[in-house]
């Protein structure tokens, strides 16, 4: 459950921390007031990305924290053990977004990716938009809407026929390229012979390249190395005034007056090792002159394999070192074709394999579906009699066809249909219903969805009742707040008549000076309570019998739920 929400300089908020209830929380305010900027800041707070601009004018950077009770959902212990986070006590998500645009993410203090965020936010909170309903008119949505309700019930093969798809694919897509080099198969053939022998001629292994570089780069200064070492031989060892010479010199002459003073024994035994080492030096440098012999050419060969390398590099467009690869991809291209017929044998046997377990899988998948169609239909068609939809009727068709062209979500088509009065027959969402109508639509949809069924322990409602008044609205808070027996439920609302029925309830009011604008939040009392509910019925002007109204309301929604 989110216990808390802490909000710095973000839009029009300059701070606000607040402490949100179990059960049912409303949000309201005036029109403009800022009343979704609490579900935006929620949002970020679960990945959403931003941008600068959601900073406050004036700030450098906008700080969101939302604090939730120990999570008790085993997939959500499960999945914060795999990411070695702990939440013993609280569970504490901050987002900070820079004024460079930067931001930052932390889990229990710890720095976290915004993908990290949204995972987790999928175990915490389950949002459902104002205008959620418009996505109704979606196949795709259609399809997902009632995957998810029946995943909730019993695990669907979903996954497995996704997997199951993309092995098809990988395997058709092979044969589509084995295929279409029958077609000039000699050709193709003659080419990868000749380029895998041109290339096996020159090419050594990856070793050998940087092999014949360094011997190349040592004859090229063969000369050159072979001065210097002379040089410096006659400089350290085989000279009169050579290092070793001076260093010998030296050596006798102090050890003639270690006898007179010890502390010489030091400087001694360092002059001894250092000519020791000096020796063994020039001993390694004459055993180098020794096996260093100029060879023009062997230099010739090696600036011809060199050139060779290099112009077979540039005929298939990668870099020196790159060729081996380049051979070992062409000698695998040559063998699946000189064996192509084999291997297309070999993958259409696959294939054929393949699409049996894919077929098997989807057809599980059409009958659960079938199953579950007709018990969110049900669901749905007892919620829309409360909602004023008398003989209203929602039907989920799934058309099933076995001899279709896989697909990553199987082989049925799933549609919505509705009829709205007895005796007419359904129809597509879009041609059927009204705005009103699909908007009590969607909330019973989403409803029937996340009763009973979702795992999350929050759920959000934005404006959920858009296109919804009169005695249907009662209804509507009625259903929010059984939900909020089950859930914390944080609904932003216009409604009285669902405001009265909250647990909790808060009030989002802006004010204005020459300076800047601010947003506040604060939660009310009943009296309080009154006096918005009063507001919300009545308008600016609050007259007595408003807040008779109010009070009414307010002590009937607490009735029914006592």
């Amino acid at each position: 459950m989110l216990r808390e929400i802490h909000i710095r300089n973000f839009t029009i908020v300059e701070e606000l921390d607040l402490e949100l209830g179990a059960g049912m929380n409303v949000l309201t305010g005036e029109t403009g007031a800022g009343k979704s900027i609490l579900l935006d800041a929620i949002g970020l707070c679960l990945g959403d990305r931003a941008t600068a601009d959601v900073i406050r004018p004036g700030s450098e950077k906008a700080e969101i924290t939302a604090i939730f009770d120990p999570p008790s959902d085993s997939g959500l212990s499960a999945w914060l053990t795999e990411q070695e986070l702990t939440a013993e006590d609280e569970l504490i998500i901050r987002r900070v977004i820079q004024k460079s645009g930067r931001s930052r993410g932390y889990i229990n203090g710890v720095p976290v990716g915004l993908q990290m965020l949204r995972s987790l936010g999928e175990h915490l909170i389950d949002i459902h938009g104002q205008h959620a309903h418009q996505s109704l008119l979606r196949a795709n949505a259609q399809r997902a809407l009632l995957d998810g309700f029946a995943n909730t019930h019993q695990l669907l093969p979903v996954d497995q026929i996704a997997e199951l798809y993309r092995q098809l694919k990988t395997i058709d897509r092979e044969l589509d390229e084995l295929s279409n080099s029958e077609q000039n198969y000699e050709d193709r053939l003659a080419l990868l012979r000749y380029q895998v022998e041109e290339l096996d001629s020159v090419v050594p292994g990856e070793q050998g390249i940087a092999e014949v570089e360094n011997e190349h780069r040592r004859l090229a200064h063969a000369e050159e190395l072979l001065r210097q070492a002379h040089s410096q031989l006659d400089n350290l060892g085989d000279d009169e005034q050579s290092a070793q010479a001076l260093i010998g010199r030296a050596l006798r002459e102090l050890e003639e007056q270690r006898g007179i003073d010890p502390s010489l024994n030091e400087a001694c035994e360092l002059f001894e090792t250092a000519l020791t080492y000096l020796q063994e030096g020039c001993q390694a440098l004459r055993s180098f002159t020794d096996t260093l012999e100029p060879d023009p050419q062997r230099l010739a060969e090696l600036d011809q394999k060199i050139s060779d390398l290099r112009d077979l590099a540039r005929k298939h467009r990668v870099e020196v070192d790159e060729l081996p690869e380049t051979l070992s991809r062409l000698q695998n291209d040559l063998y699946q074709l000189e064996n192509a017929e084999q291997r297309i044998a070999e993958l259409r046997q696959q294939r054929d394999e393949v699409l049996e377990n894919y077929r098997r899988a989807a057809a599980e998948l059409s009958a659960l579906r079938q199953h579950y169609a007709t018990t969110l239909a049900a669901e749905v068609g007892e919620l829309l009699g409360e909602l004023g939809m008398a003989g209203a009727e929602l039907i989920v068709a799934v058309e099933h066809n076995p001899e279709g062209y896989p697909t990553a979500h199987g082989l049925d088509h799933v549609e919505l249909k509705v009829r709205t009065n007895p005796g007419q027959p359904p129809g597509p969402l879009a041609k059927v219903a009204s705005g009103g109508e699909l908007s009590r639509l969607g909330l019973a949809l989403q409803v029937a969805t996340v009763s009973g069924s979702s795992s999350v322990p929050t759920l959000i409602f934005d404006e959920a009742d858009t296109g919804i008044g009169g005695a249907v609205a009662e209804v509507v808070g009625r259903l929010l707040r059984t939900l909020g027996q089950r859930y914390q439920v944080l609904c932003v609302t216009h409604l009285p008549q669902v405001a009265s029925q909250a647990s909790h309830h808060f009030n989002v009011a802006k004010t204005q000076d020459e300076q800047a604008t601010s947003a506040s939040v604060t939660q009310l009392d009943d009296d309080g309570r009154v006096e918005e509910l009063a507001r919300m019925l009545g308008g600016l002007q609050i007259s007595e019998h408003e807040r008779g109204a109010a009070r009414e309301m307010l002590q009937r929604g607490t009735d029914r739920h006592l």
